[in-house]
């Protein structure tokens, strides 16, 4: 936690549990990665954080957006952000939805199968469309499985169908999965992706834009490779598989832009064990699966906690407030919190700007969505 954070939560004291985010880290994480990928535009992923503070900080910096829904693009453009700079980025959208998105004058759409190519050429007529392709994942720490994209075979012959319709065909995109730590990750599907060109170039149709998509970690328990090598290893792999004909290039940052950027401070409600011999306590928090630590499903995103206590460290289960047996954070993953850990202290859950206050419920047991405060 840093000093600006800190000094927030000692002054204000606000009630747990409660996300605190630094907007100065924000922008930072923004120049590094622009620095990072010169030639690249940012498309901030919406979903992972959209505050309208971070919203309108992202637009000052000359940022643009990846939305998966109409409600991120009204966002976007209530926070300043112009249609131009806006990508419908989910392959899975209402007709109706893409005909509201279109009235709000959003040109770029992704698809991935000939159903959805077909809606946004009726609904969303001249637009640019590019098609998502499936990725193994392998290295990432959330991958994406087989719910976004299709085989690059496929994808050839969706791309030459949306030359004959009322749309053009503008380029490939894939994600090669969230929390990507493996920078190698990029280099085989810009192979696949350079084969598509060409292979759609022989047949007429030229692709202008490739979109890198997401993946950027943030750091949780250990160490992560910085910007430099994200874009160092994209840049080689750009240069390998299109030599002197790079086409334009979008990422779309989530995690990577403001995980590190928040902070959690939660309050320990219970501390129990299951029996007399038990040899972990079970620390129950007042922020579980449910309040916006989605992520711990299969304890995927492993946040680093700390907390003020100066006792050994012992090994402890971690678990949520709700009546619900699933809301269980870590049982396998290997946590050890002090032993003079009481009820009342106050807990934080580190690098946890991403993907928490949009995966909090709106009141499962009663309990109040996790409150944001932008810094």
């Amino acid at each position: 936690m840093n000093e600006k954070i800190a000094r927030f939560l000692d002054e204000r004291r606000p009630a747990t549990p409660c996300l605190v985010l630094d907007l100065d880290i924000v922008e930072g994480n923004y120049r590094a990665l622009a620095g990072a990928l010169p030639d690249a535009r940012i498309y901030y992923a919406v979903k992972a954080n959209p505050a309208p503070e971070i919203l309108r900080l992202l637009v000052g910096l000359g940022s643009s957006f990846d939305t998966a829904s109409v409600n991120e693009i009204e966002m976007c453009l209530e926070a300043g952000a112009t249609a131009d700079r806006i990508s419908y980025g989910n392959t899975i959208k209402k007709e109706a939805d893409i005909a509201r998105a279109y009235a709000l004058g959003v040109r770029l759409y992704a698809f991935d199968s000939i159903d959805e190519l077909e809606k946004i050429a009726r609904s969303a007529p001249g637009s640019r469309v590019f098609c998502r392709i499936l990725t193994s994942g392998e290295g990432a720490e959330w991958p994406l499985s087989r719910k976004f994209g299709c085989e690059p075979e496929m994808a050839r012959a969706l791309l030459l169908q949306a030359a004959s319709m009322n749309v053009e065909p503008y380029g490939v995109s894939f994600h090669v999965g969230s929390q990507q730590k493996d920078v190698t990750q990029w280099d085989t599907a810009l192979a696949q992706t350079a084969r598509l060109f060409k292979e759609l170039e022989a047949q007429g149709v030229n692709l202008r834009m490739v979109n890198l998509g997401g993946g950027f970690p943030t750091r949780y328990r250990t160490d992560v490779p910085d910007s430099g090598a994200y874009g160092t290893a994209i840049d080689e792999a750009l240069r390998r598989h299109f030599g002197n004909r790079i086409p334009e290039t979008i990422v779309e940052p989530g995690r990577g832009m403001v995980g590190n950027a928040g902070v959690i401070q939660s309050e320990v409600v219970l501390i129990s064990r299951k029996s007399a011999n038990d040899n972990r306590r079970w620390v129950y928090l007042d922020i579980g699966k449910f309040g916006g630590l989605a992520e711990t499903m299969d304890e995927a995103i492993q946040y680093p906690i700390s907390t003020e206590r100066a006792g050994s460290a012992e090994p402890v289960i971690l678990a949520g407030p709700t009546c619900d047996s699933a809301d269980v954070l870590y049982e396998k993953a290997d946590y050890r919190l002090p032993s003079d850990l009481k009820i009342g202290d106050k807990v934080t859950i580190h690098a946890a700007g991403a993907y928490t206050t949009t995966y909090a419920s709106v009141a499962f047991n009663g309990f109040e969505p996790l409150r944001q405060y932008c810094i």
